[in-house]
């Protein structure tokens, strides 16, 4: 078994595409309006649902610079929830790469969901 999608609630679904188009760099795949429905591809045979009505999810998507992501989110005006922090070491591979630290920030998307943005950085 698989993720196949993820589905994240959007009030406006062009607001919503626009956040996530710049988040993700890259545009959707599909817009279906109605009923309420934009795709994006996450990479790996996972799809991001951006859907009228669906709950609140919070993502989590990994980044390359978190400090210079969160930059850019905040500078377009997302709301910065927490800043990036140490949230575990990696002791062995079982959630990463032994010997790296997992950072994490949390940021508000244009609908006031809720994302994770996660850096594995090798410990210092």
């Amino acid at each position: 078994m698989k993720l196949v999608q993820v589905a994240q609630r959007a009030e406006d679904l062009a607001r919503a595409s626009g956040y996530y188009a710049d988040l993700l760099g890259r545009e959707p795949l599909a817009t279906y309006d109605p009923p309420g429905l934009v795709f994006f591809d996450l990479g790996g045979g996972v799809r991001l649902l951006l859907e009228v009505g669906a709950p609140s999810a919070t993502l989590y998507l990994a980044v390359d610079d978190l400090e210079a992501t969160v930059e850019r989110l905040r500078s377009a005006g997302s709301v910065v929830e927490s800043g990036p922090h140490v949230i575990f070491g990696h002791e062995d591979d079982t959630l990463g790469p032994a010997g790296t630290d997992e950072w994490h920030a949390f940021v508000r998307d244009s609908e006031g969901n809720l994302v994770g943005l996660v850096e594995q950085r090798p410990r210092a």
